[in-house]
C-alpha cells in the first residue's frame, strides 16, 4: 500500500515558516495536536504541509481523513477506515477494525474538518490513541477535541510580510500585473486581516481591478456590514465580508452557479456540474465558462483525482452559497437533482463493471464517494424515496464488495431495508446484496436471513432473476463453509437460471469460478480447469479482467498439480498484477500464497518463506485470514510444511520475518519479478502434490463462522 494518501500541492505554499516550525516541534512531542482557527485561515494547508514533511523526513505512514463533507456522524469511523485503505471481511464494526489495524503501527493520521462531528470524533480519537502507542493524530477544526493529551495550536492570520507574499504570488498566477510594495497593497492585506482565503479571493480580482479600485469596493462593503454582526468574532466577520464582497463582484449567473454548487460534497467533475446545476437560468452550454470564472476568482479550486480532473469548493465558500440557495427556496430541488445524477452514475458504473473500464469504474467510485453518501442521505430522509435508497444501496454492490467497503455497505443497506418502500424489486436487490455482504463479513446468520427472505419474496413475486442471485449467494456461503456438494447444487441451479434468463456479467462468471473451486476442492481438477478456461475466454472477449484473475488462480493451481511450474508462475504473475491494479487485497494475497507454494516446488524454499511472510501484513490490511476454511488453507499449509522441512525452523523463521517487513508494493514487485534461478518442472525431491484441500469433513452452512470469500472483494455484478 502507498505510504501516504496526501494530495499533491497544486500551487506554491507561501510563508508560515514560524508556524511550520512550531507545528513540527509539537508533533515531535505530542501524539495529539489540534490546529484551531477561523474558516479560511489556512488550517488544512498547514496541516497537510506538516504531514508531508513528517512523511518525507521519517518515511512514516501518513493518512488523511477528510471529515468536512460528512453529514452523518455514524460515517466518521467509516471515513477513517477508507482513508487507511482497509478492507475488512468480518462483521466487526469500523472502530474495532481501526483498533486492530493501528495497534502495532507507527502512523500519522490527519483528521481534517472535524468540528461538526466532535461528539463522535473525540471518543474515537481518545480510544485510538490509548490502544495504539505508535499513532499520532493531527486534527484541524474550529474548536478543540477536549480530550487528555491534546496540544492546541491556534493558527493566527498571516503577518504582513507573509500576507504580502501570498497576495503577490497568487495575483501573479492569476495573470495580474506585478504588485508594488506600497501603502495601498499593505492596506488591502490589513483590511483583509491577513486571512489567506480572503487574500486569495482578492488576488483573483486583480487581473480586472487595480489595488486601489479593489480597496475602494472593499471599503464600501466593510462599512455596509461593519455594524451588523455584534455576536460575530471580528475575523469571522472579515472573512464573511470578503466572501460576500466576492459574491457581489460575480455576475448573476456566477452567483447562481455558486449557490447550486453548494449541494456537492467533496470533489465533483464538469459533467456532474452541467447536469445538476444547468437549466432554469443557467444554460448547460454556458456552465464551463461560468465554472472557469469561479475558478479564476479562487472560489472553486481544481483537484486532480484518480478518475481525472475535478473541482472542489472550500467549505466556507460552499456554506455561503448554501445560504443563498436556501434564500432562493431551491435547496431541496437541487439536492434531488444531485441525487439523481449520482444514482445515474452508480447505474453506469454497475453496468461498466463488466467491461474493459473496470479500473475507471473503481477510480470514479472512489472519487465520487462523498457525493454518493450525500445522495444516499437524501434518499433516506424522505419516506416516499425509500425505494430509491434501497435501489442505490443495492446498485452500489461493486463499491461495497468489489472495492472493499463491506462495513459501510452494511451500514447503508441496513438503513435502507429498515424502511418500507412498497417497491419489491428495489427491496429484493438490496436483500441479496446485503446477504452477500454478510457472507463476506463472516455473518452467516444475517446472510441466511437476508438471502432466504430474498428468495421467498422473489418466488412470491415471480422474480426469477432475484431468486437466482439469492441462490447464488447461498451457494457461496456453502463454499466458504466447505460444504462442497451443497455449494455445487446451489451454484449450478443459479447458473442454470442465469443462462435461461440471458444474464451474463461479472456475477455470472464469478459464479462459474466458484463452481470450479467447489469441484477442485472435491478433487475434480479436470472439471474445474475446463470451467475456468471457458471463463477466461469470455473475459478476454469482453475485456473483463477482475473476474479473470480468479479464474487464473484456479488454473494456476491446476498447473501446479501437473508439475507445469512455469505455466503456474506465469498465470499467478498475471493474477497478482490484475488484483493489485484493482487494490483487491484478498486476490493479491491468495495468489501470493499459491505463488509461494510454486516457488518451494521450484526448489527455492527461502523465497517461498519470504513470500509467506509478506502475506501476513496483507492479511492484516484485509482484516481476516481465510484460514477458517481448510480448503483455502491448503496451499499455505503445504508450502509452510515443505519450506520448514527443507530449511529448518530457524532459517524458515528468518526468511519469514524478512517478508513481513515488505510493503504491499514491494511484495507485488517481488512476486512478479522474473526468476532465472528457478528449477523448471521439478520439485527438488519434494513429495508429489496432494489434494487442494486438507482432509476435513464438510461443514453445514450456518454452523460456524465462514471464512472470507475466495473471490476476494466481490465478483458479483448487477442484478
Amino acid at each position: 500500500m502507498r505510504r501516504s494518501n496526501l494530495p499533491a500541492e497544486l500551487n506554491r505554499f507561501v510563508g508560515r515558516a514560524a508556524e511550520q516550525a512550531e507545528l513540527a516541534a509539537l508533533l515531535a512531542e505530542s501524539r495529539l495536536v489540534t490546529v484551531l482557527g477561523v474558516g479560511g485561515v489556512g488550517k488544512t494547508r498547514l496541516a497537510l504541509r506538516a504531514a508531508a514533511a513528517v512523511q518525507k523526513r521519517s518515511g512514516e505512514e501518513v493518512r488523511l481523513a477528510e471529515l468536512a463533507p460528512l453529514r452523518d456522524p455514524e460515517l466518521a469511523e467509516h471515513a477513517v477506515v477508507e482513508a487507511l485503505g482497509l478492507t475488512d471481511h468480518t462483521r466487526r464494526g469500523p472502530r474495532e477494525v481501526l483498533l486492530d489495524h493501528l495497534a502495532e503501527r507507527r502512523l500519522l493520521l490527519v483528521l481534517d474538518g472535524f468540528e461538526h462531528l466532535v461528539d463522535v470524533c473525540a471518543p474515537l480519537v481518545h480510544e485510538l490513541l490509548t490502544a495504539a502507542p505508535g499513532l499520532t493524530v493531527l486534527a484541524t477544526g474550529r474548536r478543540p477535541l477536549r480530550i487528555p493529551g491534546e496540544t492546541v495550536l491556534t493558527l493566527a492570520p498571516m503577518d504582513e510580510p507573509d500576507a504580502l507574499s501570498l497576495l503577490a504570488e497568487r495575483a501573479a498566477r492569476a495573470g495580474a500585473p506585478a504588485l508594488a510594495d506600497d501603502a495601498a497593497v499593505r492596506e488591502l492585506c490589513r483590511r483583509l486581516d491577513g486571512i489567506p482565503l480572503a487574500l486569495e479571493l482578492a488576488a483573483g480580482r486583480l487581473p480586472l481591478l487595480s489595488v486601489e479600485q479593489l480597496l475602494a469596493r472593499l471599503d464600501d462593503r466593510f462599512r455596509l456590514l461593519g455594524d451588523g454582526g455584534r455576536g460575530t468574532l471580528p475575523r469571522h466577520q472579515t472573512l464573511r465580508t470578503a466572501i460576500g464582497w466576492s459574491h457581489e463582484l460575480c455576475t448573476p449567473e456566477e452567483r447562481l452557479l455558486w449557490a447550486r454548487l453548494s449541494v456537492f460534497a467533496g470533489p465533483f467533475d464538469l459533467e456532474a456540474v452541467e447536469y445538476v446545476c444547468g437549466g432554469t437560468g443557467l444554460p448547460q452550454d454556458g456552465i464551463l465558462d461560468l465554472l472557469g470564472g469561479l475558478l479564476a476568482q479562487s472560489l472553486v479550486t481544481r483537484e486532480d483525482t484518480a478518475a481525472g480532473p475535478g473541482y472542489r469548493m472550500l467549505d466556507t465558500v460552499a456554506a455561503y452559497g448554501a445560504e443563498w440557495l436556501a434564500a432562493l427556496g431551491d435547496t431541496e430541488r437541487m439536492r434531488r437533482r444531485h441525487r439523481d445524477w449520482y444514482m445515474g452514475l452508480a447505474t453506469w458504473c454497475e453496468l461498466e463493471w463488466f467491461s474493459p473500464r473496470q479500473a475507471e469504474v473503481a477510480a470514479r467510485t472512489a472519487a465520487a464517494l462523498p457525493n454518493l453518501r450525500a445522495a444516499l442521505d437524501v434518499c433516506l430522509e424522505v419516506p416516499d424515496d425509500a425505494h430509491l435508497a434501497q435501489h442505490l444501496a443495492g446498485t452500489l454492490w461493486f463499491a461495497w464488495v468489489g472495492c472493499g467497503r463491506l462495513s459501510e455497505g452494511r451500514h447503508w443497506l441496513d438503513r435502507a431495508l429498515a424502511l418500507d418502500s412498497g417497491h419489491e424489486e428495489a427491496r429484493l436487490k438490496a436483500l441479496w446484496v446485503l446477504g452477500y455482504v454478510a457472507v463476506l463479513q463472516g455473518d452467516p446468520t444475517a446472510a441466511v436471513a437476508a438471502l432466504h427472505s430474498c428468495r421467498e419474496r422473489a418466488r412470491a413475486s415471480r422474480n426469477r432473476l432475484a431468486e437466482a442471485y439469492a441462490t447464488h449467494r447461498l451457494g457461496c456461503l456453502a463454499l466458504l463453509s466447505d460444504d462442497f456438494p451443497r455449494a455445487e447444487e446451489l451454484l449450478g441451479r443459479a447458473l442454470d437460471a442465469y443462462g435461461e434468463l440471458g444474464e451474463l456479467n461479472s456475477n455470472v462468471l464469478m459464479g462459474q469460478v466458484e463452481l470450479a473451486m467447489a469441484r477442485a476442492f472435491r478433487g475434480d481438477l479436470e472439471g474445474a480447469t475446463a470451467i475456468c478456461r471457458e471463463v477466461r475466454e469470455v473475459c478476454e472477449e469482453r475485456g473483463e479482467r477482475w473476474t479473470r484473475a480468479y479464474a487464473l488462480y484456479v488454473l494456476a493451481y491446476s498447473a501446479w498439480t501437473r508439475d507445469a511450474l512455469p505455466e503456474a508462475r506465469e498465470l499467478l504473475v498475471e493474477c497478482v498484477t490484475i488484483n493489485h491494479l484493482f487494490r483487491d487485497l484478498v486476490g493479491v494475497v491468495l495468489a501470493v500464497e499459491l505463488l509461494a507454494l510454486v516457488t518451494v516446488s521450484e526448489g527455492d524454499p527461502v523465497e517461498a518463506a519470504v513470500l509467506q511472510g509478506a502475506a501476513l501484513p496483507v492479511w492484516d490490511a484485509v482484516g481476516i485470514q481465510l484460514f477458517g476454511s481448510g480448503s483455502f488453507d491448503g496451499p499455505r499449509a503445504l508450502c509452510a510444511g515443505r519450506a520448514v522441512e527443507e530449511l529448518g525452523a530457524e532459517r524458515y523463521e528468518e526468511a519469514f520475518r524478512l517478508g513481513q517487513g515488505l510493503s504491499l508494493d514491494e511484495t507485488v514487485e517481488r512476486a512478479v519479478a522474473e526468476r532465472p534461478g528457478a528449477v523448471p518442472g521439478g520439485r527438488s525431491g519434494v513429495a508429489a502434490p496432494r489434494p487442494f484441500r486438507t482432509a476435513r469433513p464438510p461443514v453445514v452452512p450456518g454452523t460456524r463462522k465462514p471464512a472470507g470469500s475466495p473471490t476476494g472483494k466481490g465478483g458479483e455484478a448487477a442484478g
